[in-house]
C-alpha cells in the first residue's frame, strides 16, 4: 500500500500479478502524496485524529485506572458485582447502543463561555467523552494493580499516606506495561473511529481522517492517491505500536491472560 502511493495507476494495475507490487521499481514519485493535500484539508483531518485520540488516551488512562485502583485496591461492600457488571458489558456491541447513544448526547448540557448549552453533535468532545470509559481497560488494570503487593500499600499508610497518594505515587509508577497496553488499546479504536464520528460531525473541520477518507473517495480520486492517504494514515498507529511493543507484550503476559 504504501509503496503503491509512489506508483501511477498505470503501474499500480500493470504489477498487480508479480512480485513488482511490492517493490519500489518503475516511476515513482511524490504525487500521490502531494495531491492528497492538494484536493483534501489533510492536515486538519490528521490533526482532528491527534487530538481525539490523544485526549481519548489520556483520560482514558486516568479514569480507568482510578475505577480499576478502587476495585483492586480498596475494600467496600458489592465491589465484586460491579466488577460482574463492568466485565458483562464487554459482550454489549457499539452498534446496539450508537443510536441510544447519539439521542442522549444531543440532550446533554455543556457549561461553556456562554453559559449552558444544549446539544453535543459537532464537537470535539462528543468524539471524546463517550469514549473515556472502557470496561477491557478498567479489567486489564484491575488484573494487574492485583498483581502489585498488597504490602505496598500497609506500608505507605502506616507513613501516613492516602489512598490515592498511594495511587499516584506507588501504584501507577510500578504499572508501565498496563499503561502502555490500554494506551495502544485506546488509541487503535479512537484511531480508526468511523461510524460515530459519521453520525454526530457535519463540519469539515472536525472530521477525523477515517471520515474524511470517505470524503477523499468522492472526489473521484485515482488509486495512487487512494493508497498514499491511506498510507499516512496508517503510519502513524505502525509507529505507536513498534514503539511501546516491548511493554505491550509484557503487559499481556503478566497480567491480561490470567483468569
Amino acid at each position: 500500500m504504501i509503496i503503491s502511493g509512489f506508483k501511477p495507476d498505470d503501474q499500480i494495475f500493470s504489477d498487480l500479478t508479480s512480485f513488482k507490487a511490492f517493490l519500489p521499481v518503475g516511476h515513482l514519485s511524490f504525487d500521490n502524496y502531494t495531491a492528497v493535500f492538494d484536493r483534501v484539508p489533510f492536515s486538519t483531518f490528521i490533526m482532528n485524529s491527534v487530538i481525539i485520540s490523544v485526549c481519548t488516551v489520556v483520560l482514558g488512562v486516568i479514569v480507568n485506572s482510578m475505577a480499576a485502583f478502587a476495585l483492586a485496591r480498596l475494600r467496600f461492600r458489592g465491589k465484586t458485582i460491579i466488577l460482574s457488571v463492568i466485565i458483562a458489558t464487554l459482550i454489549v456491541p457499539f452498534e446496539t447502543l450508537a443510536l441510544p447513544l447519539l439521542w442522549w448526547v444531543n440532550k446533554l448540557p455543556w457549561l461553556d463561555a456562554g453559559g449552558f448549552s444544549f446539544g453535543w453533535l459537532d464537537t470535539y468532545r462528543v468524539q471524546i467523552l463517550p469514549f473515556v470509559a472502557n470496561a477491557f481497560s478498567i479489567y486489564l488494570f484491575y488484573q494487574f494493580f492485583d498483581s502489585i503487593p498488597k504490602e505496598l500499600d500497609e506500608a505507605a499508610t502506616v507513613d501516613g499516606a492516602g489512598w490515592f497518594h498511594i495511587y499516584r505515587k506507588i501504584v501507577m509508577p510500578l504499572s508501565g506495561p498496563a499503561i502502555a497496553t490500554v494506551s495502544i488499546l485506546t488509541f487503535l479504536p479512537a484511531w480508526n473511529s468511523y461510524l460515530w464520528p459519521l453520525m454526530v460531525v457535519q463540519s469539515e473541520g472536525l472530521r477525523p481522517a477515517m471520515v474524511g477518507i470517505d470524503y477523499f473517495k468522492q472526489l473521484n480520486v485515482s488509486w495512487g492517491q487512494l493508497m498514499a492517504y491511506a498510507s499516512m494514515i496508517t503510519v502513524p498507529v505502525l509507529a505507536l505500536f513498534v514503539a511501546f511493543q516491548r511493554a505491550f507484550i509484557n503487559s499481556i503476559a503478566s497480567s491480561g491472560v490470567k483468569g
